[in-house]
């Protein structure tokens, strides 16, 4: 099938909210190598509504039928995440390879089981981890293998972001800790990821989870939420390559300063630079050699674009690179990162700088 296009089918597809209309619906509109052929949601009339507007053939409200009943090369389950498990469950039983959107599950546990029931049907899988398929973070991680900085020897990592105090009725539903969608787990899971792509992963840690909003404001409702979502995450670390590691992740009321990744080698320096998430927003690389007293920015070089320049900025981008990585992947029969093995090892992460949070004591990887 080297020429043809691969066949996707969404579910969680809806037009008016959701992650299918902001990235995935107009980033395959643009791909040569990837038809979106299916749409499920949780109504016929929205089904319908989906298909029109996106010019997809097949329209289901029960995704058993469409599993059942699509030709389709690839299903992707992107909807809110405590249902992430038993929908992905239903499609790794159908025998469907399969994209999730990140975190691959709510929990730790829910990542161990999807991971381990994929490997054992032997199917492709892979997890929405985007900033991973983003041009910077690929040439980042290029000069840092190539010994552009020699050794690196520290690390730092801040992310600050507007809005904690008040949230649309449509995302109140994420104060509850339980259902997996927190700022420890998406800003902070995103950005560590990026960090762990470039520079490797963690040996030990330690860190402090924190609420320090514990009531939402409800926009149109303007009811107080209760709240035990965290918001706020601090940690030091060493990775396994010796190197020292910062990192502060917190979402605050007003004038959130953005993303900013530094990485200190002893032979120079390399910065990363955004106003909004490292997987969703446009960065900037920075770049300063020993003996240099300014930073310069470096331009991404083209080939580490792997989709047409048609494909929209922002939110859609790295998601196209990620259908490109995964067509090639079906083509080929190969398996490619980020997969639920590349999600599992990022929830440990995760569930290892809780457990020290908890437990006040540094966690060995």
């Amino acid at each position: 099938m080297a020429d043809e296009k691969i066949r996707v089918g969404i579910i969680g597809a809806n037009v008016g909210y959701g992650w299918t209309p902001r990235s995935h619906a107009p980033a395959i509109a643009e791909m040569p190598n990837v038809e979106f052929a299916a749409v499920c949601t949780s109504r016929e009339e929205t089904a319908k509504e989906s298909a029109d507007t996106y010019g997809v053939p097949l329209a289901f409200s029960n995704h058993k039928e469409m599993l059942e009943k699509a030709d389709l090369d690839v299903v992707a389950v992107v909807v809110r995440v405590p249902k992430h498990y038993d929908l992905a469950m239903d499609v790794l039983k159908s025998g469907q390879n399969i994209y999730t959107e990140w975190p691959l599950g709510a929990n730790l546990k829910e990542a161990e089981e999807l991971t381990s029931f994929a490997k054992e049907k032997n199917l492709l899988t892979m997890v929405g981890l985007q900033s991973r398929a983003a041009p910077i973070f690929m040439y980042l991680r290029d000069l840092i293998q190539e010994n552009h900085i020699g050794e690196v020897l520290s690390a730092s990592l801040r992310q600050f972001s507007s809005g904690v105090l008040s949230r649309p009725p449509g995302r109140t539903w994420q104060k509850d800790v339980e259902l997996g969608a927190t700022t420890l787990t998406i800003p902070f899971g995103h950005s560590i990821d990026a960090l762990c792509m470039c520079l490797g992963e963690f040996a030990s840690v330690s860190g402090k989870v924190s609420t320090k909003v514990p009531q939402w404001h409800e926009q149109e409702t303007n009811r107080m939420v209760e709240v035990s979502s965290p918001d706020t995450i601090m940690i030091n670390g060493t990775l396994k390559s010796g190197a020292a590691i910062s990192a502060h992740v917190s979402a605050i009321p007003h004038h959130g300063s953005g993303y900013k990744f530094e990485i200190y080698g002893r032979e120079g320096t390399l910065v990363v630079t955004g106003n909004d998430s490292p997987s969703t927003g446009s960065s900037k690389l920075w770049h300063g050699k020993s003996g240099e007293s300014d930073l310069v920015e470096l331009q991404i070089p083209e080939n580490y674009t792997k989709v047409p320049s048609s494909v929209p900025l922002g939110p859609p981008f790295n998601i196209a690179q990620l259908w490109d990585r995964f067509a090639d992947g079906i083509k080929s029969n190969t398996e490619f990162e980020p997969s639920f093995s590349t999600a599992l090892t990022r929830h440990k992460l995760i569930d290892a700088i809780q457990r020290s949070s908890d437990t006040g004591t540094t966690q060995e990887l």
